[in-house]
């Protein structure tokens, strides 16, 4: 056993000694002394030695050990060094040169505009909410009085995901079209009074310079006893001047939403020629911006609501709608083409 044991010492020092990278390095380590390794495997024995022969086989393995990690210590010393040497003489860098600088990125104007609008409600006083892009029928539109053959159903034109919509299935799956389910599914887990805005994405099978199949409202909702028409036309207008400009002016005209009962549209003065006409306003001096309404009475006893028991507005806008009329685009589709020439003007 002590000359199995000198033997594996001589050829540990002559293949340590030709090791010329780390990961044979560490493989010679694992061979020679790791658990199931050449030396464990010489040690194997000693249980059958006798007591004196033992002690010296120990003493003779253990200067063996240290033989061997003192080797591997050097090699691994000498191995970097070599790299280091290596590395020091590759084409030298001339740190004086200028480093590449990194274009600075920015929110997309969809993104930004969105945002914006949000903060605006928000210091109005209204909360955020989400609500699934994948929706119930149930929520998306038989909650907010669309009933079955509902001719208003036809307009949104719906993606079903699941279910016949010919049937008009409450169970049917559909990606949302408006994101007033999100004010449904506040109601059934609120309790007045409730003061919310739902942004976020929505889809109708419609594409033209100014709609796309898939696009960004923000909706807002505003229940409590005794709401009047007067305190949605305040919110509006005040939005209206926050977000556009003290000096807009805002108009309402009467409309019909399935969900609201009066509804009405709002206007907001052109920006581009101080309400005296233009082209972008066809010259009317006025943009359209959102739809309003008192929320129907049927609304509120889908959620569960007594009848009579409490009021509400809401409104709706498209997202890239006011992108369009605070910046003066002219195709809502060059808002997803990417074109960076675009993007980099916002």
């Amino acid at each position: 056993m002590q000359d199995r044991l000198e033997s594996l010492a001589s050829k540990a020092r002559e293949e340590i000694g030709r090791a010329q990278d780390a990961s044979g390095l560490e493989a010679l380590r694992v061979r020679y002394l790791g658990k199931k390794g050449e030396l464990s495997a010489v040690l194997g024995g000693m249980g059958k030695l006798a007591p004196d022969e033992r002690r010296r086989v120990g003493e003779i393995a253990n200067r063996v050990k240290a033989e061997v990690e003192g080797l591997l210590g050097e090699a691994q010393r000498r191995i970097a060094r070599a790299a280091l040497e290596a590395e020091l003489q590759a084409p030298p860098i001339d740190v004086t040169l200028p480093g590449r600088m990194r274009r600075p990125g920015r929110r997309h104007v969809v993104s930004r505009t969105m945002e914006e609008i949000t903060r605006t409600f928000q210091r109005l006083g209204f909360d955020v909410v989400q609500s699934p892009e994948v929706e119930l029928d149930l929520y998306n539109f038989e909650s907010l009085n669309f009933p079955a053959d509902h001719p208003a159903r036809d307009m949104q034109d719906t993606f079903y995901v699941h279910g016949d919509y010919l049937q008009h299935d409450p169970g049917a799956i559909v990606l949302r079209t408006h994101t007033s389910p999100g004010q449904i599914r506040t109601m059934l887990a609120r309790k007045p009074p409730i003061r919310v805005v739902v942004p976020g994405k929505v889809y109708r099978a419609d594409s033209d310079a100014t709609h796309t199949p898939m696009f960004h409202q923000i909706e807002g909702l505003l229940v409590d006893r005794k709401v009047t028409m007067a305190e949605l036309k305040g919110t509006l207008d005040a939005f209206v001047r926050a977000y556009f400009g003290a000096d807009r002016r805002t108009r309402f005209r009467p409309s019909f939403f399935p969900f609201t009962e009066p509804s009405g549209e709002l206007d907001v003065s052109c920006g581009a020629c101080a309400g005296q006409g233009c082209r972008l306003c066809k010259q009317t001096g006025w943009l359209e911006i959102l739809g309003c309404g008192m929320v129907h009475q049927n609304v509120f006893q889908a959620v569960g609501y007594p009848e009579g028991s409490v009021t509400g507005f809401a409104f709706g806008m498209g997202i890239e709608r006011v992108a369009m009329l605070r910046y003066g685009l002219d195709d809502l589709r060059s808002l997803f083409e990417n074109d960076v020439r675009l993007l980099e003007q916002f």
